[in-house]
């Protein structure tokens, strides 16, 4: 993986990528290459490690002029990230070049049979191997490159999207997927876009195709688009309207997308339950799984699968169901659901979390789950994504694009949807009396204004990251439903600003943790008021007897909490099934000028991808 762009019309293709390429750069990704088709000079290939800027300069004074081209942002899964294993990947005669998302599984066989056929590998990477697959079906077989793709990737075990371009046919792109997206855009005067998600192309059109599992998609200059399954039946083409804005993928003035993303807050909560919520009639409502709330309702069990940050608010979830709608939940991660023989049957809800709707390891506990019979929905927030379309039904976050790769406002807004998502169930259970109801919803709608009064203390914020910033280790606590809270920001922490940092329930820190608190060690403890106010009291009286740093998140006006913390962020009161909506922000503010100071690349961090598209 992990990003691709192509283009085929009038225009020149090699700006048209690299725009593109630098578009996708929040997915994450070590090289960068464009492949563009010239009818003088032929197929002329620019790859480079590094950022998309590197090969911008690379290129600079080269031949890139052509109106038909494939682009590519690598994050290495098989050979080092480096110039030669860069994609796009050229056949061995320098007729076709191909880029590629996923793992081929079955690269090994596939290449041992390819090399005593007599081609010689440059790369260690597995699409190498499929370029020359596809070369071999075509020089032997006699086809042409549509049909010689088509027969290769049945031969294909794993995951894939990719685009060929070939000199025979330069008036064509062909594109196909398989569990890794890929969107047809449709322009105005018969260009055409290919791209891994919409971000690269809202600039030239906003009608699409995504591409479903085991489809060819041919992009045609004189024949338009055409779609084909592997099995060679053609299919008609289903074109959506994106409603995504240009301006929600800049950055409207903030130094990071992260920064900004987090200040969106307000915005993306408010947007979560706009027409979901109404605290003057008293109802809650989500469209999405209307026809499945009585189902819900009668559940003996819920089982919710994510990955990383989606994981944690699945976390937050469970409190949430278990204490309103009295179903037990289960919390499992998708990469380990998968591979450990669960005990699924018809009668069980699966719940999917995830940001993009694309990740391998959740896409893959849906089938499984699916193959069994239960009943699955999803939670996600992008719009035709693949998790909103193998679901049975779900919600969309609506909290706009995310193009940091680490999670803020998505966070905040799975745990807005599970929420009216447990408040549904629980009012058409019974299980929650009107006098609750109406007193959560209420303060639900004023959640929006509390965080906005929370960033208002950015500065202050800042100036306690400032002390910490040169820490080597952190420790997060937080009891109940800040326990996941304490893990996400652990989870911001580490990834965007290097530190290493774990996030526990307080109580069990006698059971390890404690030994690592000393002068040095900052301790970001959860102590708002609730049900476990008086034992995170005594976890924080432990810290402090230990001479750790102790960074507090209070209720406003709390003095005693006050009064023992080295550093204190206070945060309005709420309702305590709503805390960690509030709670979450200051974390993530502190992760983000800590990653700031240290110089990290905060959008970027390394080794990671926004979008993890395959195992």
């Amino acid at each position: 993986m992990c990003g691709i762009v192509a283009y085929i019309g009038k225009e020149q293709a090699f700006p048209i990528i690299l725009k593109g390429l630098k578009r996708l750069e929040y997915r994450g990704y070590d090289s960068a290459g464009i492949a563009v088709l010239n009818n003088e000079s032929g197929l002329n290939n620019y790859k480079r490690q590094g950022k998309v800027s590197e090969l911008e300069d690379f290129s600079a004074e080269q031949d890139t002029s052509g109106t038909i081209g494939i682009g590519h942002t690598r994050w290495a899964t098989h050979g080092l990230p480096n110039n030669v294993n860069a994609h796009p990947h050229i056949s061995t005669d320098g007729e076709m070049a191909l880029i590629h998302n996923g793992i081929i599984e079955n690269y090994d066989s596939l290449k041992e049979e390819l090399v005593s056929r007599g081609y010689v590998f440059k790369s260690e990477t597995d699409t190498e191997v499929l370029i020359h697959l596809i070369d071999d079906i075509k020089t032997n077989e006699k086809v042409k490159t549509a049909e010689a793709v088509r027969i290769a990737l049945n031969s294909v075990i794993g995951a894939y999207a990719i685009v060929v371009l070939s000199k025979d046919n330069p008036n064509q792109l062909i594109a196909a997927r398989k569990s890794s997206p890929l969107v047809v855009g449709i322009g105005k005067n018969g260009d055409f876009f290919l791209a891994s998600d919409a971000t690269p192309i809202i600039e030239y059109t906003n009608e699409v195709v995504y591409m479903e599992d085991e489809e060819i998609a041919i992009v045609d200059r004189n024949e338009g688009l055409r779609i084909f399954s592997i099995q060679n039946q053609e299919k008609t083409p289903y074109i959506q309207h994106l409603e995504l804005q240009l301006e929600a993928i800049e950055k409207g003035g903030y130094e990071h997308f992260m920064l900004k993303e987090i200040h969106e807050q307000p915005r993306s909560i408010m947007d979560c339950f706009r027409g979901r919520l109404n605290v003057e009639d008293g109802w809650v409502g989500l469209g999405g799984i209307k026809d499945y709330e009585t189902k819900l309702a009668k559940a003996k069990r819920i089982i919710m699968v994510a990955c990383g940050t989606s994981w944690h608010a699945a976390l937050v979830g469970e409190y949430l169901f278990e204490d309103l709608t009295r179903i037990p939940v289960e919390v499992e991660y998708a990469s380990e659901f998968r591979y450990r023989n669960p005990i699924i049957n018809e009668n069980d809800i699966v719940i999917a979390i995830s940001q993009s709707g694309e990740t391998a390891d959740t896409m893959a506990a849906l089938n499984l789950a699916k193959s069994k019979g239960a009943t699955i929905l999803g939670i996600c927030n992008v719009v035709g994504s693949s998790i909103s379309r193998i679901t049975d039904a779900g919600s969309y976050t609506h909290a706009g694009p995310e193009i940091g790769v680490a999670s803020t406002k998505a966070f905040t807004a799975q745990v807005t949807v599970l929420t009216l998502m447990a408040l549904t169930i629980a009012r058409k259970k019974g299980s929650i009396n009107e006098t609750d109801f109406r007193r959560i919803i209420t303060e639900m709608e004023l959640i929006p204004d509390k965080v906005a009064k929370i960033l208002e203390k950015s500065k202050k914020i800042e100036e306690i990251a400032a002390i910490y910033k040169d820490a080597t280790n952190a420790l997060y606590l937080g009891r109940g439903n800040s326990f996941p809270v304490a893990l996400e920001g652990a989870l911001k922490l580490k990834e965007i600003s290097y530190i290493h940092a774990e996030g526990y329930p307080a109580a069990e820190m006698k059971h390890g943790p404690i030994a690592l608190i000393d002068e040095e060690m900052p301790v970001f403890v959860i102590a708002t008021k609730g049900t476990s106010y008086e034992k995170v009291v005594s976890n924080i009286q432990e810290v402090k007897a230990r001479k750790g740093k102790v960074i507090a998140i209070i209720t406003e006006g709390d003095a005693q909490v006050k009064e023992m913390a080295d550093h204190y962020i206070e945060i309005p009161d709420t309702h305590e099934y709503l805390t960690p909506l509030l709670t979450t922000i200051p974390f993530q503010l502190i992760s983000y000028y800590v990653a700031v100071m240290r110089g990290a690349n905060v959008d970027q961090p390394r080794n990671l991808a926004k979008s993890v598209t395959v195992e």
